[in-house]
């Protein structure tokens, strides 16, 4: 499967910017769906099904991990990928994200071609 659909949730315009740019870099094809805080996304959740969603920790209203609780128990199909992309390098941070089954990466930021090819490739698994 290939990746078409990609949802960028982050409340940073700069980090939303950089987001986009690489996925077009990576692939002009792929639709990019928005969201700034987890309440948004899961509003976008509800008409939309992307391949993949990269998800920022630290927003206002709902941050990263609110959304990984409210997601895990409304939705009952999931993203195949769900990638977390932060700037926390707190392991912590990363077990907490990870012990949802749908997470699959904890990236660093800013998002890179290698963080898409990797995404494209467990897309594929």
């Amino acid at each position: 499967m290939k990746l078409s659909t990609i949802l960028v949730v982050d409340d940073d315009e700069n980090d939303q910017f950089i987001c986009e740019y690489t996925i077009r870099k990576f692939d002009p094809a792929i639709r990019i769906l928005k969201a700034h805080d987890g309440t948004e996304a899961l509003s976008v959740l509800e008409s939309e099904t992307p391949d993949a969603i990269i998800l920022d920790i630290n927003m206002p209203i709902m941050n990263g991990f609110e959304f990984l609780e409210h997601y895990a128990t409304a939705f009952a199909h999931h993203a195949p990928v769900v990638a977390m992309l932060t700037s926390s390098q707190l392991g912590s941070d990363r077990e907490r994200a990870m012990r949802h089954p749908f997470v699959k990466s904890y990236l660093e930021k800013p998002l890179t071609i290698e963080h898409l090819r990797h995404m494209q490739e467990l897309l594929e698994a």
